[in-house]
């Protein structure tokens, strides 16, 4: 039989009549529970196991990271160090590089200097050779050759020239005269002659001009250069400016020298 809602208000009525049934009732009803409460706890224990095995797990979880952190930082320690090391030995080799690019400066510039005093020796050298065997270096360019003084020039064209101009032909290394082998009509010329142990396009162009203050002082002057070795163009602008060159004792542009003179 099925207990209704009638059959419930009349539970309470009767509850409220019968107080010491109230009591009866409350016994009965908390059996119940306390007889629930067993399983309950057992699902509250299970709930607390699951709780504590994902805790237990997420603790291991978290250890893992924090070992892995670990293991990062010191391979970040580690990186940061050798990325120190690297940039000290890049900064010691700048410094090695910077020491070694000084020094290879160094021994170019003293290089240079040593060059230019042995092109300076050699050069004086080939100058006192040509000076004492002008007959050998140029007869076959002169007959008759005398080699003509810084002193002796002095005298010859003070009232030629000007200062300046005097001071410019005596600079000239050699000058040597005699009559042309080759145009025996042609009066006594003069060589002006530029020494260089490596002759080059200044060495062809000063003495062109040398020759020319001595061709304005009234004399036959042809421009020349001599010495062991020649630039590389240096023939063809000797060539090009009528200046005659003795290379190693071997003259060429004799013949263009001398057609500038008239007989």
């Amino acid at each position: 039989m099925a207990f209704t809602v009638q059959d419930y208000h009349d539970l309470v009525q009767l509850l409220a009549e019968h107080p010491e049934w109230q009591l009866e009732l409350r016994r009965l009803l908390i059996a119940e529970d306390l007889q629930a409460l067993p399983g309950i706890v057992r699902e509250l224990a299970e709930a607390q196991r699951r709780s504590e095995e994902c805790l237990s797990r997420l603790e291991e979880t978290v250890a893992a990271l924090a070992e892995a952190q670990r293991r990062t930082e010191q391979k970040v320690a580690e990186l940061t160090e050798a990325q120190r090391r690297t940039e000290q030995k890049v900064a010691e080799l700048a410094e090695a590089q910077r020491r070694t690019e000084q020094t290879v400066a160094t021994l170019s510039e003293s290089y240079k200097r040593l060059e230019d005093r042995v092109g300076y020796l050699m050069g004086r050298s080939l100058e006192q050779e040509y000076r004492e065997k002008a007959p050998a270096y140029f007869g076959r360019l002169l007959r008759r050759t005398r080699t003509v003084s810084p002193e002796t020039l002095d005298e010859m064209l003070e009232d030629s020239l000007s200062a300046e101009e005097l001071n410019e032909v005596l600079l000239l290394d050699l000058v040597v005269r005699g009559r042309p082998r080759l145009r025996p009509e042609i009066p006594e010329v003069w060589l002006a002659v530029e020494v260089s142990a490596v002759v080059d396009r200044e060495d062809v162009e000063r003495a062109q001009r040398r020759a020319a203050l001595l061709q304005k002082a009234g004399y036959r002057a042809i421009p020349m250069v001599a010495g062991k070795w020649l630039t590389a163009g240096t023939e063809k602008e000797a060539s090009a400016a009528s200046v005659a060159v003795l290379q190693d004792g071997q003259v060429s542009g004799r013949e263009e020298a001398l057609a500038t003179f008239e007989v």
